[in-house]
């Protein structure tokens, strides 16, 4: 039986031997010429584990799942090593470089939702899902609105364990002290000379997938009290502390707009304005638990929801500071092939600008919903306490994306229940932009307003636009979906695409596209429009641009370096150009054939 695939986990023996690295290798483990070992790095401790070079990325994570003290959300891990990702889960050790010594970076990917459930003492019970940041003021709303009796938020207490929680408890906090504790919640008749007593019910609140968030905290969602109301004080006669806002001497938020001759759309202005009267009413930014850079969720003047996301460009993935505890990186490349860090903001404003609507491409900003339904982004400065400021503070650039209201992402399901039309949006964005970094949990699930059907919603375009094909993923191509043509409206709206227009637009917005993303653009357009005329599906199409396997190029990469062989030293890129479309002829001919 080969013991290729098996990953072993062993302690760490007494008898330590330094290895080059500086970290200590135990010896007996050193002395096997099999095995390599390796670290583990994760919340700031290091795991050392026993490992093949042979093992595959799927496997390895199952083996963290067993382990003492990590996590065991395998389809939450993400792996970094040297700077890279190990992104693909059939791929081995040994093709990603991993050798004796290394550190690998574990980043987990949590959820922010809580499960809340609600038991009232006459026996009638409902359940909801509210923000790990939320607090006790936040929940008693939404009681509020599922029970006509408990209709007034104000006449609502909620004792746990003998504790009275203020308004102002965050969820996240209560649910770690009292893990499936039972929250007591009484609620008092409004007027006191009616009063007959006093009706009890019972909230249970469990984490959602198990684990705590860890970096939605009591501090970062604090709130502050207008010191403009009086405090009325309390029923018992006990006063709540005020908290005086501080003032504002330099402005919270403001777009970057490099072009005068851009007018923002009303619905872009609408999510700044929202979002800077939710700073400046003292609500913090929300770091959210998932990815590998900094995100924040912004919050709206209430306090109760949520309206845009804020990417800052020095938080992303290897980055000054980055807030993950990732290496930053030396020589500027990103987590994928082909990407720079810093650059990941200019990325997603990239994805809207390009997502044209299906009636005509967009040339400014515009009210009308993209193609494949990219969320409102735009490039914004702005100034918080509440972002990772490891030194002094300063204002972040970074990229401002419009919040949508989603039930969940295609992790959570099957994709089976997609319409085809929806996936094949997806599909022609990702194949367009070439993405190297589309999976199911950057595909958000939404509903259709009018007849409740789902939607997909793009996120998360950090890593489009790169400057080869290398790393190019898309988790749609195992999807049903991808295997069906597209429909005569979509190969009209390919048909319509313009790689020269849309660099033209970019540059028109600000971003001047290097040489090396513009090739990808344009070829990666072009074989998209050949690909639809020929009949091909989003698979046929995609498959031509993602790799069988970590070590062997894809079709795409094969037709550029063809190209590049062909022409000689100084040849104008147009000339190029014209060289990779006869090859791509060529080999789409031949596949087809």
């Amino acid at each position: 039986m080969s013991s290729a695939g098996v990953t072993i986990l062993s302690p760490v023996p007494r008898e330590l031997l330094l290895s080059s690295n500086g970290y200590h290798t135990p010896l007996h483990l050193s002395l096997d010429h099999e095995f390599i070992f390796i670290f583990l790095s994760h919340s700031g401790s290091l795991t050392p584990m026993r490992v093949l070079p042979y093992d595959t990325i799927e496997s390895l994570k199952l083996k963290i799942k067993k382990v003492e003290g990590l996590p065991s959300l395998t389809n939450k891990q993400k792996l970094v090593c040297d700077g890279r990702e190990l992104a693909r889960s059939n791929s081995l050790l040994k093709d990603y470089g991993v050798t004796e010594g290394n550190v690998l970076h574990l980043v987990i990917r949590l959820s922010d939702l809580q499960t809340i459930s609600v038991r009232t003492s006459s026996g009638k019970d409902f359940t909801f899902q509210v923000e790990k940041c939320r607090d006790v003021g936040y929940v008693k709303q939404q009681i509020a609105k599922k029970e006509k009796r408990f209709a007034d938020p104000e006449q609502q207490e909620v004792v746990c364990n003998g504790e009275l929680l203020e308004d102002q408890r965050v969820i996240d906090d209560i649910c770690s002290k009292y893990k499936d504790a039972v929250i007591h919640l009484f609620v008092r008749v409004k007027y006191a000379e009616v009063r007959t007593g006093q009706d009890e019910l019972s909230v249970k609140a469990k984490e959602l997938n198990g684990t705590k968030d860890y970096d939605a905290s009591e501090n970062n969602c604090s709130r502050e009290r207008d010191v403009s109301k009086e405090d009325e004080g309390r029923e018992d006669g006990t006063t709540e502390p005020i908290v005086a806002r501080k003032a504002l001497d330099r402005d919270l938020l403001e777009p970057v707009i490099v072009n005068k001759k851009i007018e923002l759309a009303s619905e872009v202005w609408n999510m700044i304005n929202m979002t800077y009267e939710g700073l400046n009413s003292g609500n913090y930014p929300i770091r959210s638990a998932e990815g590998t850079g900094g995100a924040y969720f912004m919050l709206d003047s209430t306090g109760q929801k949520y309206v845009s996301v804020f990417k800052p460009i020095d938080e992303e993935p290897m980055a000054v500071n980055n807030p993950r505890g990732l290496p930053f990186s030396v020589d500027g490349e990103g987590l994928k092939k082909g990407t720079r860090v810093g650059q990941g903001a200019f990325r997603e404003v990239a994805a809207y600008i390009l997502d044209h609507p299906m009636r005509g491409h967009r040339s400014i900003f515009g009210d009308q919903k993209g193609f494949a339904g990219v969320p409102p982004t735009v490039m914004v400065k702005c100034l918080h306490e509440g972002f990772n400021h490891p030194g002094e503070l300063t204002a972040k650039l970074g990229s401002l994306q419009m919040f949508v209201e989603n039930n969940g992402s295609c992790e959570d399901m099957g994709p089976g229940a997609f319409p085809v039309k929806e996936v094949h949006k997806i599909t022609v964005l990702d194949m367009r932009l070439a993405n190297a970094d589309r999976h199911a949990g950057n595909i958000l699930i939404g509903k259709e307003e009018e007849n409740g059907q789902a939607v997909l919603i793009p996120i998360d375009h950090g890593y489009c636009l790169p400057t080869s094909f290398e790393d190019c993923t898309f988790e749609w191509l195992y999807w049903p979906q991808a295997r069906q043509r597209y429909s005569p409206e979509i190969i009209d709206y390919i048909r319509s695409l313009n790689a020269d227009e849309d660099i033209a637009l970019l540059k028109f917005h600000g971003w001047t596209l290097p040489v090396e993303c513009a090739r990808t653009l344009q070829i990666s357009t072009m074989l998209l429009k050949k690909g639809v005329e020929r009949g091909m599906t989003p698979f046929g199409i995609g498959s031509l641009m993602c790799r069988e396997s970590l070590n062997k190029e894809s079709v795409i990469e094969g037709i550029v370096k063809a190209a590049l062989d062909s022409v000689l030293p100084g040849t104008s890129e147009e000339t190029f150009l014209d060289a990779v479309s006869e090859i791509m002829d060529q080999h789409l001919d031949q596949i087809l054939s």
